[in-house]
């Protein structure tokens, strides 16, 4: 059985022109597991930090009560600067990236105009981890020394993000509504889970910030999901909470060019319009605690997420119903898509178990 799951995966990864061993440093194989997870030496007061890492006593204690933390001026505008112009040239064309995910405003998609060859008509690039530029900001001591806080010294970071929030173009698509990262993602343990989101120029809410509601982490529970229905259209994969409350103050998070903030998976946050005529990037990595555990996510209200971002995937891919990956279990394309787009970024390699 061990023999003809691993065959299975490496085919869907062989049709994808996916590279599941360089992720991990090895082939994918099958691996038994009581689903006994690795723990990391933490204080009895803390639940969502462990010791090590650069977090103060004091910071462990806000992130605990709040599940988010901003870091003043971590990374350098120089570096900012380079990754914009990747950015750039990424548009333009001018470099191709292996597997890159490119995203574009619905309302541009709807509007049947010319769409330009350049960063105005692209929202968002994901998966860029085959690019060593854009990879430098995930892989920089100056991230690490925090994830190590939060995810234990042995890291790897999933769902790589540059986003280029647009001018609102009317249709209120550029908002995201609030959501839960977790939701997307089909592993344990949640609370070695941290993004790392750092400010590529100055954002408020004018060009639509990011808005947390502090503490709802602690309710420990990944929510039911939906697209809301809203008159201009929502962005694929733009799913939000559908019970949320109306009543849980949100914090509106005003940062500058450089400024870093971590944030539990289970925050519930989002961001509203750019209501102004300039465009609002930032970049962002999701890392985990290395030897972590791939879930079965079905039947759960993490299904229609994780299966929702699979064939976002398989249609960037061409896979089609009739391709290699049609009636494979959502297990088996859950450990090969994390694999192939994860990177490990410091300590042990380790390896995913499932």
């Amino acid at each position: 059985v061990m023999k003809m799951a691993a065959a299975r995966l490496e085919a869907i990864a062989h049709h994808l022109n996916l590279s599941p061993e360089v992720s991990q440093g090895g082939h994918v194989t099958p691996v038994l597991t009581s689903g006994r997870l690795p723990s990391v030496p933490t204080s009895p007061e803390f639940r969502y930090t462990v010791d090590g890492g650069a977090l103060t006593h004091e910071q462990r204690t806000f992130y605990e009560e709040n599940g988010f933390l901003v870091v003043k001026n971590l990374i350098s505008h120089d570096k900012i600067d380079a990754y914009s112009t990747r950015f750039e040239e990424i548009c333009r064309g001018e470099v191709t990236v292996p597997n890159l995910t490119i995203m574009k405003d619905i309302s541009l998609v709807k509007s049947k105009a010319t769409i330009p060859k350049d960063s105005t008509s692209v929202t968002k690039i994901q998966v860029f981890q085959e690019d060593p530029v854009l990879m430098g900001y995930c892989s920089s001591p100056e991230v690490l020394q925090y994830v190590e806080s939060f995810s234990g010294p042995n890291i790897s970071v999933f769902h790589t993000m540059l986003i280029n929030k647009p001018p609102d173009s009317g249709t209120k698509s550029s908002r995201h509504p609030l959501h839960q990262d977790m939701y997307y993602f089909p592993w344990r343990p949640i609370d070695r889970v941290v993004c790392a989101w750092t400010a590529m120029e100055h954002v408020d809410r004018s060009n639509g910030c990011l808005v947390v509601v502090p503490g709802s982490h602690r309710e420990g529970k990944i929510k039911e999901h939906g697209y809301p229905q809203w008159e201009g259209g929502v962005n694929l994969n733009y799913q939000g909470i559908l019970d949320y409350d109306e009543n849980s103050p949100p914090v509106y998070l005003e940062m500058e060019k450089g400024d870093t903030v971590f944030f539990h998976p289970l925050l519930i946050h989002g961001s509203g319009m750019n209501r102004t005529k300039g465009f609002r990037k930032a970049i962002s990595g999701h890392y985990y605690q290395t030897d972590s555990t791939i879930i079965d996510v079905a039947g759960t209200v993490q299904e229609q997420g994780i299966q929702g971002t699979i064939d976002m995937v398989l249609k960037q891919h061409k896979a089609y119903e009739d391709s290699p990956t049609a009636n494979i279990p959502l297990k088996e394309l859950s450990i090969m898509l994390v694999q192939a787009a994860s990177r490990v970024v410091r300590g042990n390699p380790g390896g995913l178990h499932y």
